[in-house]
């Protein structure tokens, strides 16, 4: 197989549209002897004369001609490359794959990618559902290049394998069934809802964020019911066998469900972004954190539910 030398091919391709050594020097900021020079050793490398005397200028062989023929191809990929390359270096190309907790794929992944789809649509999002702890798993394993989760479940600051982006405070809203008698209450506290029977988690984080919430408020709460699920913890709301305290951006409308604000500052739960330390220059990944920043302060996830 003959060899290829893409700089001399582009030399003899400038003294095709140029005409002369001369100018192709000129055009290459060469001197005519370099030109020569790099044209004969292609000759040499690809075993076929490329040019031949004609006066006291120099014209290209018929085998000149057909070895340009094949290579415009390759110079249009080249230039292909070329343009991806200065996509992904400005951001505008790549692949991320995120783990996210179920909450945080609707609320914040998903306006991500659609803001995303317009903004820079050679970058692409592969998701992969994973609660916090196997989120860190598969960024630590290489994985997956973004983690999402609550800050009570992130590595700490020490870990030096990750850096963590906090993103939003997500408020806590408390669900109740239509005929409750706090449904309507206005002012409406967490601790008017202390003697109330509670569905929560039996243990993980959302146990944890529930009962330092209540806690906070003056009271512990009595947990009646265990589940981790929003539609199985709404359902059970939903037939008054007790309250519950929900996320805001995890709340689904549910006919038979009251969402109400609680008065003054609610208890929140904060959500963070991690990444491994220096994968954050990765120009499509930041493209990326960009996205889920501004998805968390779209003021829409504010917007009253109850």
């Amino acid at each position: 197989m003959a060899e290829w030398d893409i700089r001399k091919l582009h030399i003899l391709r400038t003294l095709r549209e140029v005409g002369t050594v001369t100018g192709t020097a000129q055009v290459l900021r060469m001197t005519p002897s370099a030109v020569s020079q790099q044209l004969t050793g292609l000759a040499k490398q690809l075993g076929v004369p490329l040019l031949e005397a004609q006066g006291r200028r120099v014209r290209l062989t018929d085998a000149a001609r057909l070895v340009l023929r094949h290579a415009e191809a390759v110079f249009e990929q080249l230039e292909r490359a070329d343009a991806a390359l200065a996509a992904y270096v400005h951001g505008e190309a790549g692949e991320v794959r995120i783990g996210a907790f179920s909450t945080a794929v609707p609320a914040l992944v998903v306006p991500a990618v659609r803001a995303l789809r317009s903004a820079a649509p050679g970058v692409t999002v592969r998701v992969r559902e994973a609660e916090a702890a196997e989120a860190y798993d598969l960024l630590g394993a290489g994985e997956v290049d973004l983690a999402l989760s609550l800050a009570a479940q992130a590595p700490t600051a020490r870990d030096a394998r990750f850096l963590l982006h906090p993103l939003l405070a997500d408020p806590l809203d408390v669900a109740l069934p239509p005929g409750h008698p706090l449904a309507a209450a206005d002012p409406l506290h967490l601790a008017d809802l202390s003697a109330e029977p509670w569905i929560f988690g039996g243990s993980g984080p959302w146990s944890d964020i529930t009962r330092t919430a209540c806690e906070s408020a003056g009271f512990s709460p009595a947990q009646a019911h265990s589940a981790s699920g929003w539609t199985a913890i709404l359902a059970m709301v939903e037939a008054g066998m007790g309250v519950a305290l929900v996320p805001r951006m995890a709340v689904v409308r549910r006919d038979g469900v009251v969402m109400r604000r609680l008065t003054g500052e609610p208890p929140v739960r904060h959500v963070v972004a991690a990444v491994r330390r220096g994968a954050r220059e990765a120009p499509a990944l930041s493209r990326v954190l960009a996205a889920l920043r501004t998805a968390s302060d779209d003021p829409a996830r504010a917007t009253d539910r109850a």
